[in-house]
């Protein structure tokens, strides 16, 4: 019995352990959202040779909110790097809120868009909590990858880096 056990336990751990360790494949993933202004977009509208910084999340979540929110002074440091906010399963009206609200059509460089239930993106990076921030350099490299919303200090520092 105890051997039992023991293998159970084994098993658990190390089952935990190889979630723990996924690591998203290294490319932008092939999403197709439809943005605000009721356009479908994919990874071909990316503009060549540019960072890119793909932010995975939901109009109504509190932190999605306050991550745009500690973003707004420090717009203009996002201004090199292409951004595009996916969420998932919300009306468009949803997201045009969310631009308006944030004034996002002042920044161009950001698009704003739904994936609907196709979930590709969610999938494709294994996303449990929002938002999930994923930075690709200006040859679409991974960069960096954020499970939990950082401090935009951190965001700054890595884009420029970029």
């Amino acid at each position: 019995m105890k051997k039992i056990l023991f293998l159970l336990g084994f098993i658990a751990v190390v089952s935990c352990t190889r979630a723990q360790t996924f690591t998203p494949p290294p490319t932008i993933p092939p999403y197709k959202i439809l943005t605000t202004d009721s356009v479908y977009e994919t990874p071909a509208n990316l503009k060549k040779n540019k960072a890119t910084m793909i932010i995975y999340f939901s109009p109504d979540c509190s932190h999605c909110q306050h991550l745009m929110f500690e973003m707004k002074p420090y717009m203009k440091d996002f201004k090199n790097v292409q951004v595009v906010m996916i969420t998932f399963a919300q009306p468009l009206k949803a997201s045009q809120v969310f631009y308006r609200d944030y004034d996002l059509k002042k920044f161009p460089n950001f698009k704003v868009g739904t994936e609907g239930y196709s979930l590709v993106v969610q999938k494709y990076y294994h996303v449990a909590t929002t938002p999930y921030i994923a930075i690709y350099d200006k040859s679409g490299k991974p960069f960096k990858y954020y499970e939990k919303p950082p401090r935009v200090e951190e965001l700054v520092t890595d884009v420029k880096k970029l």
